[in-house]
């Protein structure tokens, strides 16, 4: 097995500049398909110059809110609790919920590990085990990261009710949901179900950190308290706003996202590499040689995500169209030079 100069990519995506120090000499420009953003943002306006030199109006956090509700389908924006990213709600959870044993449905998000790991969480490759049925608190993904499972929303309903009828909570991150909305479970009010969403995925834009815990009013006052009048940045508020109300560009995009994932599937076919899971921000591979070609690709200046715990697994963030081809030389170079 072939090792990775550049270990920070086995921790998560990203990184980029880890990568570059790593391979100095990799083909330029670099093309990052390490995470499952959407390669074509979101194309409306930042905050004004005015804006960044006043602090945030807590008004129009308020108004981000209640867009943001009706792009979930959550009646109640009250409900709704935005947050510089879903990476830093997960990790809040833990502070608010109390002592109780966890379960995470694995493989999961590394993020959900790192944020449970004092209670040394239980894992559990099913939700259906005995194990996650009867934690006190019960973590997954929908649809997964990394490997793209989806849990019906019909079952996951019927899972988060029973769950809190026994004084249990149900955490459902639902960061690719986006390009399968009828799997969201963020307009149901139960009691003990937190779902959380993520902005910087679908519409294109980590690098704004902006994201939602969706849960009963007493926990989101709490959130609201612990977080405070300005959670936000001036940019997040700003681009929120717009593209969370852009329900055309929302529409489109989920069509062109389809597009290029069949696209992509047909280039890594003719690759050799098996797809066996993923969404329409990404697919998890199966490839033999999976760290091998990751190096591989790193030399032609493509970066993906391998997997310590799954080595033969990688996984491919979507190309736009314009690199397509990029990509497609890029795996014929690698696997010759294997």
């Amino acid at each position: 097995m072939a090792s990775i100069p550049h270990l920070g990519a086995l921790r998560h995506g990203g990184r980029l500049r880890e990568a570059t120090a790593a391979y100095p000499d990799a083909r330029g420009p670099w093309l990052d398909l390490s995470t499952g953003i959407n390669p074509e943002p979101w194309p409306g306006a930042r905050a004004s110059a005015e804006a960044l030199r006043m602090l945030p109006d807590p008004a129009l956090l308020a108004e981000l809110e209640t867009v943001a509700a009706r792009a979930f389908g959550v009646a109640d924006p009250a409900r709704v609790v935005a947050v510089a990213g879903a990476d830093a709600a997960l990790r809040l959870l833990p502070l608010l919920l109390g002592e109780g044993d966890v379960a995470l449905a694995a493989p999961i998000y590394g993020g959900h590990v790192e944020a449970w790991a004092d209670r040394n969480p239980l894992m559990v490759t099913s939700v259906e085990d005995r194990r996650a049925v009867e934690a006190g608190i019960l973590v997954l993904v929908n649809p997964n990261n990394p490997d793209g499972r989806q849990i019906g929303r019909e079952a996951l309903s019927e899972l988060a009710e029973a769950r809190s009828a026994l004084g249990r909570w149900t955490i459902v991150d639902e960061a690719f949901v986006e390009t399968t909305p009828h799997l969201s479970v963020a307009d149901l009010e139960i009691e003990r179900l937190i779902v959380l969403r993520s902005f910087g995925k679908f519409y294109g834009l980590p690098g704004a950190r902006l994201g939602f815990i969706i849960c009963d009013k007493s926990l989101a006052r709490q959130f609201r308290a612990v977080l405070g009048d300005w959670p936000l940045c001036a940019d997040a508020l700003a681009l929120g706003l717009g593209a969370y109300a852009d329900a055309a560009w929302r529409a489109t995009t989920s069509a062109c996202l389809a597009a290029q994932t069949r696209n992509l599937d047909a280039v890594l076919s003719s690759a050799g590499l098996g797809v066996v899971g993923g969404c329409h921000l990404f697919r998890w591979v199966e490839a033999p040689d999976a760290h091998r070609l990751f190096v591989g690709l790193c030399r032609q200046g493509v970066l993906t995500r391998p997997f310590a715990e799954h080595p033969t697994r990688l996984r491919f963030g979507i190309p736009s169209r314009q690199n397509l081809d990029r990509l497609r030389e890029a795996l014929q170079a690698a696997r010759h030079a294997a």
